[in-house]
This record gives C-alpha cells, sequence and structure tokens, in this order.
C-alpha cells in the first residue's frame, strides 16, 4: 500500500479579467503514489502549479476536486504526520536554535528534558549542537535551513514536504547540503517530497523525479532515478537522468514561451 496518494487532485481559482469573474485551473486531475521512504522530487516550468500541489498535500489548502489519502486514510487539514519546510526557513529570530527546535514538540505538550533531548539529537544530526543557544541571526543561510529541518524531523512527521528549501542558498552550500540530506534521509528512512526548479538537485535527491507540464499543472512523466547513493551533482553518471528530465522539461517551456 502507498505512503501517500494523491487521487484525482484539482484546483481551481476565480480570477477578474476585463471586469468578468472567471474560472482559472492551477492544477488539473493529478494522480500519484509515493511509497513509504521514497524521496520523490517535482519539477516544472514556473507557474505550473507545484506549490499548489504540494500545499494541498500539507492541509494547507484544498483541492477543489479529489483526494488525499495517507496510510490509507483520507486527509485535509494540516497535521504533525506532513510536515513543511519551506524556502524561507521561517525560523523565530527571538528563539535560540534550541528553542526553535524545540518548538514542535512544546505544542505537542512533550515535558521539557524529553523535547530537549530531542532537539539536541536532530541538531547533532544537523551537525548543529555547538550553535543550540545561538540565535537564529546568528547563522548563514544554509545553517538556518539545516535549523528548520531539524526542527521538521524532531516532530517526527510521516512526511516530510519541501518547498524549494535550497533556493536562496549559493551553489556551495547547496551542494553540500544536498549531501547531507540523502545521509538524513538514509538515516532516518522518511518519506520526502521535494520541490525544485534546478534539474540536478533532482536527479542527486530523488528515487522518483515527477515532471510537471505547464499550467494546469499535469503530471507528465515519472522518472524513476536508480542510481548509488549518497550522489554528488558532478556524478557524470547521472548526465543520463538529467537528459530525460531536461528533454521532459523543455517542451513545455518552450511552447510556454511561444
Amino acid at each position: 500500500m502507498a505512503k501517500l496518494e494523491a487521487r484525482n487532485i484539482s484546483k481551481y481559482f476565480t480570477a477578474v479579467q476585463d471586469g468578468q469573474a472567471i474560472q482559472m485551473s492551477a492544477i488539473k486531475d493529478i494522480s500519484l503514489s509515493i511509497d513509504d521512504g521514497q524521496f520523490v522530487c517535482f519539477v516544472g516550468p514556473s507557474g505550473c502549479g507545484k506549490t499548489t500541489f504540494l500545499n494541498i498535500l500539507a492541509g494547507l489548502d484544498k483541492p477543489s476536486e479529489g483526494e488525499i489519502i495517507l496510510d490509507g486514510r483520507q486527509v485535509s487539514e494540516t497535521g504533525p504526520d506532513r510536515i513543511m519546510v519551506f524556502q524561507e526557513n521561517a525560523l523565530f529570530p527571538w528563539l535560540k536554535v534550541i528553542d526553535n527546535v524545540e518548538f514542535g514538540l512544546m505544542i505537542k505538550g512533550i515535558e521539557k528534558s524529553k523535547r530537549n533531548e530531542i532537539a539536541m539529537q536532530y541538531l547533532d544530526m544537523m551537525q548543529l549542537t555547538k550553535f543550540a543557544d545561538a540565535y537564529t541571526y546568528q547563522l548563514s543561510g544554509g545553517m538556518k535551513q539545516r535549523v528548520a529541518i531539524a526542527r521538521a524531523l524532531a516532530i517526527d512527521p510521516e512526511v516530510l514536504l519541501m518547498d524549494e528549501p535550497f533556493a536562496a542558498l549559493d551553489s556551495q552550500t547547496r551542494d553540500l547540503l544536498l549531501v547531507e540530506l540523502q545521509l538524513i534521509w538514509a538515516r532516518t528512512k522518511k518519506t520526502i517530497v521535494f520541490i525544485t526548479h534546478n534539474v540536478t538537485e533532482s536527479v542527486c535527491l530523488g528515487d522518483k523525479v515527477v515532471v510537471f507540464t505547464r499550467r494546469p499543472g499535469t503530471i507528465k512523466k515519472e522518472i524513476s532515478i536508480d542510481h548509488r547513493r549518497p550522489r554528488l551533482p558532478e556524478d557524470e553518471e547521472l548526465r543520463v537522468y538529467h537528459r530525460q528530465v531536461l528533454e521532459e522539461l523543455k517542451g513545455e517551456v518552450v511552447e510556454r514561451k511561444k
């Protein structure tokens, strides 16, 4: 049985054009099955609805049609079983690193000593132990994203949803985090859904790369990446997968520009 399923998901918005209300389709008839422990990357042209779909998976938005199934049950609200890591780290600057990581555990009502133990475990995993008492404004962009990932993992979600978490980082930091995230995924066995515009990033991380069409977004192709880990961006053997993804994307971007 799949861990997470999208069944015939569509999302419409109402917009005003020339004084008339019209219905705009963001995503249309998306069906997708994600296995337990699978790392799935979404790529597609800008504006194709990837983030809209991710928000629906998270319960932050509701579909106009279709349903989301997690572990065999329908879900429609947010919950600790699906946690989002955003492009902007969304940390609390007035809290120390350890307090940021403990925040979700505090909301769940876990007592102080236990949540401190859990938080330190994930800070150690993210190589941030010595920064536990620092404030987030004292950290680099890459370190802030590590804190955000540690906070998400500390809650022990069934599915980790990531919306372009490395997009604002410099290339050197991003390449390092690509490897670190693979090692964390191998240790935690989490199901991860990851949005990116970067084709190299998608084939480095994903067991499967899901290519979206231009708006209204639908799934054009699912490409399986069967390659050893951890993967490095410069690995020449990944180029065959890179070309496959790029070829599927090329038609969507070119047609969009016509």
